[in-house]
């Protein structure tokens, strides 16, 4: 594995896509943020803005919301995985959104100690279309939450994928 530029550190971090994941997003714009870690009350998070970011780039929806609305939005199938409770696209779907990913997706990070205390503050005054957390006032909130709840629809129609 090449050493990744990004910090193993607490921040936030910020995706824009060279290419919109679907028609009515423009391309070149940040559409999403996220922070590493969550706040957490009960316990420490070991994740950080290097785990963050690989595992949207190489993970499955299951684990990324971000995977999860790119996936949707770009019509890769949805499939109930394992023991049917989690959802991924399958390792040939996650394969083809990891593949788009790599040409169209550009990420940014700043170093924050305290990433939560920014994320609302971002969510709030930012267009940020890819966020559903926090963010109803968004014009393609109702959009996005209706692309997700068919998918996961037509998922749970389907067997189980192995």
């Amino acid at each position: 594995m090449r050493p990744s530029p990004v910090p193993a550190a607490a921040g936030v971090y910020g995706w824009h896509f060279e290419k919109a994941p679907c028609p009515d997003l423009d391309a070149g714009r940040l559409l999403y943020v996220g922070i590493a870690p969550r706040h957490m009350a009960n316990r420490t998070s070991t994740q950080n803005l290097r785990k963050r970011v690989r595992y949207h780039y190489r993970g499955n929806a299951a684990g990324s919301t971000l995977r999860l609305t790119l996936g949707c939005l770009l019509g890769v199938e949805l499939r109930r995985v394992g023991s049917g409770k989690r959802m991924t696209f399958g390792k040939a779907g996650e394969a083809t959104l990891s593949q788009w990913m790599a040409e169209n997706a550009r990420v940014c990070w700043i170093e924050h100690d305290e990433p939560w205390t920014m994320e609302s503050e971002l969510i709030s005054q930012l267009d940020l279309p890819l966020n559903l957390d926090q963010n109803r006032h968004n014009l393609f909130h109702g959009r996005l939450t209706e692309v997700r709840s068919q998918a996961r629809q037509r998922a749970r129609e389907l067997a189980v994928s192995a």
